[in-house]
């Protein structure tokens, strides 16, 4: 391994002679060099493990830990799990590339950026996580954190996605076991609590007994990124590698401390003891963590520091955790800490849970221990009724989107964490800051869908429901009507695809082609609404909170999609990309749809078209009559037409 720091002397002792665990921490500021190719804002930013860092070491905790610079990968370790051809890919991206050539590379990947600092920053990443593995192995280290971006579980065996450029944890994983046999690494435990579903390990361990993954997402029947039955509960491995895969997946959002727990309890835990791994790797995102803009979970710290703890009554503790996701500054430093603070074992674990899983998660654990029984003896009995009664009441869904499988919930339903004690660990409550600025500038919102319909859109503003929702909607913080309204057609190809929505029962929704196509027409009904609002929109399409502490498209954002005519958002939602299809009156007329590589997989089939219900018809098509673009007839014959022809 090829070093880029220095290892740091620590005196593992205090004056009364207590023996400390040797804790090894990860981190290289080198890292932070990887960003977006002009530094526009990104979730995925450097900030994240500068912001960690910087929480250690002001609470004392670092200056206790074994502090390791980062380590570069070597290409026969990153071939382990890698294709040779994607592993020469990414160390193509190198500062003597052309900007134009990391850019059209990075178009072809699902959620990616590149710049010229990106390969090395992947190379120290994947390279940091199987050093710091090596020396807990080696009974060097007891445990340690690798601080490391980019993060690695979304990256397949010949593809990055979903800001992942190489998969750090399964490099180090597949290490130890077939480069290191004399350590005696014979079973691997990987743990993904990620909001996200580790799609790229479970990949890549798929046959594989030695390595028993279990990954907890948010996962909406495949409605949430990244999207499809990947993270399914059926999905338990194949051949040799059967049963050794389980994924828990959460049928919502809003999922806390209480859910994760339940899940630690009733599955992780018993299987866990079953497997008995001689070591633990985690693919430690906090994206779940309360506050997050991307998750719309709610674990706390104290959530984290208990799933932890349980962790390290495995494998001796030796378990390494590596940084995956995580998109709140505040949260992802907090909880780092406390998870550090439990590697220490050097004092007990602050706080208190008094809240209940919620219905869906019980549900959810149900299904999986019947599932997964048949390989684990111990997930065969049947949960007690007195256990799965002790329960939160499933939010009612207040508004779920007529073009998205996501949900979001009224602000007046019982939050589920007011009913944690936690302690020390306070997370700041939305801020209004991004609204009151992005309330004064304007844009036009270009709806095709049901939305064409104007009561129909005023439910997303003002709340409520029309005729055919099954759903009532939560609205918009600032309920002002449009301030105008008009029509137009662009030049891009109308569709309808998924199974089924929420809102409008079994049947496709609306989406558009990114790219435009001059053979193509699609009716718009365009509303002159606050970007704040666009905002709101977004969030409801999305499955995230509407009081959300940042925004999701911001002025800087929107100055790059008035640049570039589209750009991708990192929400995992099915209204992915936004697309700028120019001006009116100087203000920019922006329109939401899926993403390139979505539109990609509704060609090939592996995201079905499908036509609309008959209520979500009838809605645009009182749409484009009121609008009075067309008659009712032609209306419906645009609408089958739309729906009937091939991609």
């Amino acid at each position: 391994m090829a070093m880029a720091g220095e290892s740091s002397n620590n005196n593992y002792g205090d004056c009364d002679g207590k023996s400390h665990r040797k804790v090894g921490l990860v981190y290289d500021e080198t890292m932070c060099k990887h960003d977006t190719p002009n530094g526009e804002d990104h979730p995925e930013c450097p900030d994240r493990i500068r912001v960690i860092w910087e929480k250690l070491q002001l609470a004392g905790v670092s200056q206790r830990c074994v502090v390791l610079g980062g380590s570069k990968a070597e290409d026969k370790h990153l071939q382990l799990v890698h294709t040779k051809d994607h592993v020469s890919l990414v160390k193509s991206l190198s500062t003597k590339k052309k900007d134009y050539r990391r850019n059209r590379i990075a178009s072809q990947w699902n959620s990616i950026y590149l710049n010229g600092s990106s390969s090395e920053a992947a190379f120290l990443a994947a390279g940091s996580v199987v050093e710091l593995a090596e020396k807990v192995a080696e009974g060097e280290l007891d445990c340690g954190y690798a601080i490391v971006r980019p993060p690695g579980h979304h990256a397949e065996p010949d593809e990055a996605m979903g800001f992942c450029l190489f998969n750090n944890v399964a490099v180090a994983a597949s290490y130890l076991l077939d480069e290191r046999p004399e350590l005696g690494v014979k079973k691997i435990l990987v743990v993904d609590w990620d909001v996200h579903h580790g799609n790229g390990t479970q990949k890549m361990f798929w046959k594989d007994p030695r390595v028993l993954f279990f990954s907890v997402h948010r996962h909406e029947h495949g409605g949430f990124y990244p999207a499809g039955d990947d993270g399914d509960y059926n999905m338990v491995g194949e051949g040799p590698g059967e049963g050794f895969n389980i994924n828990v997946p959460w049928e919502q959002g809003r999922c806390g401390d209480a859910d994760y727990l339940a899940a630690w309890d009733h599955i992780l835990i018993p299987v866990a003891k079953e497997f008995n791994p001689d070591i633990v790797l985690l693919s430690a995102g906090f994206d779940a963590a309360i506050g997050d803009p991307l998750g719309g979970c709610r674990v706390t710290p104290y959530g984290y520091s208990v799933m932890l703890k349980k962790l390290m009554e495995f494998a001796q503790g030796k378990i390494v955790l590596a940084l995956e996701g995580g998109y709140n500054l505040d949260s992802i430093a907090k909880s780092s800490l406390a998870c550090v603070q439990v590697l220490l074992e050097d004092k007990p674990i602050q706080g208190s849970s008094e809240a209940y899983p919620f219905e869906s998660t019980w549900r959810v654990i149900q299904a999986v221990r019947k599932k997964l029984s048949a390989y684990w003896p111990s997930l065969a009995d049947v949960l007690s009724s007195n256990l799965i009664d002790q329960k939160t009441p499933t939010p009612i869904i207040v508004f779920s989107s007529s073009d998205s499988e996501t949900e979001d919930y009224a602000d007046d339903i019982l939050d589920q964490m007011s009913r944690l004690n936690i302690e020390n660990h306070h997370v700041d409550t939305a801020s209004t800051s991004w609204r009151r600025d992005l309330s004064k500038v304007d844009v036009w919102y270009a709806s095709f869908g049901s939305n064409m319909w104007k009561p129909r859109f005023l439910c997303y503003i003002q709340g409520g429901q029309v005729e055919g929702m099954k759903k009532v909607c939560v609205g918009s913080m600032d309920k002002t009507p449009p301030k105008q309204i008009m029509w137009e057609s662009f030049p891009h190809r109308l569709f309808f695809g998924r199974e089924s929505s929420v809102t409008w029962g079994v049947g496709g929704v609306a989406f558009i082609n990114p790219l435009s196509d001059l053979n193509d027409r699609t009716h718009m009904c365009l509303y002159r609404i606050t970007l704040e609002q666009f905002n709101d929109v977004l969030f409801q399409e999305n499955g995230l909170k509407v009081d959300s502490d940042s925004p999701l498209f911001d002025l800087d954002t929107l100055q790059l999609v008035e640049k570039k005519g589209s750009t991708p958002l990192a929400s995992g939602g099915w209204y992915g990309d936004i697309v700028c299809l120019g001006k009116e009156g100087d203000i920019p007329i922006l329109t939401m749809t899926c993403t390139l590589s979505a539109f990609e997989k509704f060609k090939s089939g592996e995201i079905p078209l499908r036509p609309p219900s008959e209520a979500y018809v009838n809605t645009m098509v009182r749409g484009l009559v009121e609008g009075g673009r067309l008659s009712e007839e032609e209306a419906k014959a645009y609408i089958d037409n739309a729906a009937s022809k091939p991609l």
